[in-house]
C-alpha cells in the first residue's frame, strides 16, 4: 500500500471532517458559508460540501440572515463530523443543538445594558 503523501487521496478518506465557517465576503463586509471540510493544520483545506450561509451584518429590518440544510448537517454529524464553536453557537440558536450557557450570559448582559440606557 502506498503512503497517503504519494497523492493517492487516502489522506482525505482517513482524516476527520469539521463543520466550520468559510469566509466568502471581504474584510469590511463579511459573509460566511457553513461548510464541511477536512481538519488539517493548513488553512487551504478543500471544501467538501456547503451546508448553509450566515450573514452577520444586520439588514434593514435588523435581521441577521441564516440558511441551514438540517438534513445534511444531521448526516455529517452522524458520520462523525465535529463543529467549531461559532458554528455550534449558531446551531444552538437555530434549535439544532442545546443553547450554550455563554449565550445566556450574553443575552443577560444585552438586556441589562438596554435597561440601563433606557432609564
Amino acid at each position: 500500500m502506498l503512503h497517503p503523501s504519494s497523492g493517492i487521496g487516502q489522506f482525505a478518506v482517513n482524516s476527520r471532517k469539521i463543520i466550520r465557517f468559510f469566509l466568502a465576503g471581504c474584510t469590511n463586509r463579511p459573509f460566511y458559508h457553513i461548510v464541511v471540510a477536512e481538519r488539517r493544520k493548513t488553512g487551504d483545506e478543500p471544501v467538501i460540501e456547503q451546508l448553509g450561509t450566515y450573514d452577520p451584518i444586520p439588514n434593514d429590518q435588523n435581521e441577521k440572515l441564516v440558511s441551514l440544510n438540517y438534513e445534511r448537517i444531521q448526516y455529517w454529524i452522524g458520520n462523525g463530523a465535529d463543529t467549531t464553536k461559532p458554528v455550534a453557537h449558531l446551531l444552538g440558536l437555530a434549535g439544532f443543538y442545546p443553547i450554550h450557557p455563554h449565550q445566556y450570559l450574553t443575552a443577560w448582559r444585552n438586556r441589562r445594558n438596554a435597561a440601563n440606557t433606557e432609564g
